[in-house]
C-alpha cells in the first residue's frame, strides 16, 4: 500500500441525502453520518502518509438552492465537526495544515466563520500534511475569477502561462490532484470541481453512498490507482 501512494487525493462525497432517505431519516442525518465518516477517512489517510487530502463540502448551488432548514442543520453539523477536527490530536500530532477554500467568508454564518478562522490560524505553520475543505465553492466560478484577475492585471506584452493561471486560483497553494474519488454511484463531475488541478488525475467512482465509503473502500480506491499505468500523454 505504501508504494506509489497518490500525493493528493480529492473526494467528492456524494450520497448523504440518498443514504438518509433510504433509511427513512432526514437529509441532515445523512450529512451528519457523512461528517462522521470523513473523520475516519482523514484518520486513515494520515496513518497511510497521504500528504494532501481534499473534500468538497458544499457547492454554492447547495447553499443557495437547498431548503433553509437543511442548510441550517448543516451549519450546526459543520460547527460541531470542525470544532472536533481542530481540537483533534491527529491533526496536531501529524502537523496537518487546514485550508478552507471557496467563498465561505461571504456565504457562511458568523459563528461558523469564527470557528474556521481559528482553526486555520492554529494550523497555519504545520507543514507535513495539507487537509482542504471546499465550502461555498464551484470550480467554474473559481476559474472565471482567475481569468478576471489576470485580465485586470494584464499588461501588453505579458505572456500568460500555466503558472499564471495557477497563481490566480483559489487552489494556488495545492499540488495537482493525483486521484479524484466520487462516491454515490453517479460517475460524473460537478460544477467544474478543481478543473485546473484534476487535468491529469485518475478518476475513481464508487457505488457506495458517502456515509458507507469506509476506510477499507478508500484502501480499495488507492490500490486501484496503484494498479493503473499513467502515460500523461506519452
Amino acid at each position: 500500500m505504501n508504494d506509489n501512494l497518490p500525493n493528493h487525493i480529492a473526494i467528492i462525497p456524494d450520497g448523504n441525502r440518498r443514504w438518509a432517505k433510504g433509511k427513512g431519516l432526514e437529509a441532515w442525518d445523512g450529512h451528519e453520518a457523512g461528517a462522521l465518516n470523513a473523520e475516519k477517512l482523514i484518520r486513515r489517510s494520515l496513518d497511510m502518509g497521504i500528504k494532501c487530502l481534499s473534500f468538497w463540502g458544499s457547492s454554492l448551488d447547495n447553499l443557495k438552492k437547498r431548503p433553509v432548514r437543511e442548510n441550517l442543520a448543516l451549519m450546526k453539523i459543520y460547527e460541531k465537526y470542525f470544532t472536533k477536527l481542530f481540537n483533534s490530536d491527529d491533526i496536531h500530532k501529524n502537523e496537518a495544515r487546514i485550508n478552507i477554500i471557496g467563498k465561505w467568508r461571504e456565504q457562511l454564518p458568523g459563528k461558523l466563520k469564527n470557528i474556521l478562522e481559528k482553526g486555520i490560524n492554529e494550523t497555519k505553520d504545520f507543514k507535513k500534511h495539507l487537509l482542504n475543505f471546499f465550502l461555498a465553492y464551484n470550480g467554474d466560478a473559481e476559474l472565471l475569477g482567475a481569468i478576471r484577475k489576470i485580465a485586470k492585471d494584464f499588461k501588453p506584452g505579458t505572456i500568460i502561462t500555466a503558472e499564471t493561471v495557477k497563481s490566480n486560483l483559489m487552489t494556488k497553494e495545492l499540488p495537482p490532484v493525483n486521484l479524484l474519488i466520487r462516491t454515490g454511484g453517479e460517475p460524473h463531475l460537478s460544477a467544474g470541481f478543481m478543473m485546473w488541478d484534476i487535468a491529469n488525475a485518475q478518476l475513481y467512482f464508487s457505488d457506495k453512498y458517502f456515509p458507507d465509503f469506509s476506510a477499507k473502500e478508500l484502501d480499495k480506491a488507492i490500490e486501484d490507482y496503484q494498479s493503473r499505468g499513467r502515460r500523461l500523454g506519452k
